[in-house]
């Protein structure tokens, strides 16, 4: 018997609340096969699908057929972002280096294109990949009614409301908040490090730096000089003469 999934309440996030901002440059791109008006459009929406799941995707990374589905109308775009999340790209990168916790916070952020609500909300999720693997996971949060009622099957998932009018900055996007690896996999792979410097290494300009006969260049020409000084004599004290060595001085009277 599969065990439900634990409920949550939801909390006041940007995308929870009614927008009637005017759209402007600051808005996120919808990508949609609802307007395609020429076929350079969908390797748009293929290249933003990569940089929402994958953030970047390298030519080995592509999901060759999987692209030819989309193009040639047999899958959905929700069944792309499907095959995105099941591919052995991404369990690479995010599932094999995360717990999952984090690996939850990951595809929630991704695929629903917000934060998770709470973390009884991730110990919800992270039950379902526990007991239905990651397939059924991956299945169970495409197939919500809140990411069926914002983006559909026809639309590629984007970070819901991220700028706001009334705010001097605008939440950060998911890839530099939530970065793949997560603390205890950094610490094994030995980054971030520190390395001292023994010299403060600065930029001059060409116009900055000393020319001939500038004082400043006085210690390198010192220390270039490598001057050598006469090396002390070794004299033992048995071969020298006392008697002779130290004067002698005559008393008054006295010869």
């Amino acid at each position: 018997m599969a065990i439900p999934l634990l409920t949550y309440d939801p909390s006041s996030q940007n995308q929870r609340v009614a927008a009637y901002e005017v759209p402007g440059d600051e808005q996120p791109r919808i990508f949609t096969t609802d307007n395609l008006l020429s076929p350079s459009d969908l390797d748009v929406l293929i290249e933003a699908a990569y940089r929402q799941i994958f953030f970047h995707a390298f030519a080995a990374d592509r999901q060759t057929f999987l692209e030819s589905q989309l193009r040639n109308g047999q899958i959905t775009v929700r069944d792309f972002i499907r095959g995105l999340l099941l591919s052995d790209t991404f369990k690479k990168s995010f599932y094999d280096l995360n717990n999952n916790y984090r690996f939850v916070e990951q595809v929630i952020q991704r695929v629903l294109g917000r934060d998770p609500y709470s973390e009884r909300e991730k110990i919800a999720w992270s039950i379902v990949v526990a007991t239905k693997g990651i397939r059924g996971f991956i299945d169970e949060v495409l197939n919500t009614e809140e990411y069926l009622s914002n983006f559909g099957d026809s639309t590629v998932p984007y970070q819901r409301r991220r700028i706001l009018p009334s705010r001097a900055e605008g939440e950060l996007p998911f890839n530099i908040k939530s970065p793949r690896y997560e603390a205890y996999h950094r610490a094994k792979l030995g980054f971030p490090q520190i390395i001292w410097q023994v010299e403060v290494r600065r930029f001059l300009p060409q116009e900055r730096k000393p020319k001939a006969g500038d004082p400043a260049l006085f210690l390198s020409m010192a220390q270039s000089v490598n001057a050598k000084g006469n090396t002390p004599q070794r004299i033992s004290s048995f071969n020298i003469d006392i008697e002779k060595s130290v004067p002698y001085r005559q008393l008054a009277g006295i010869k």
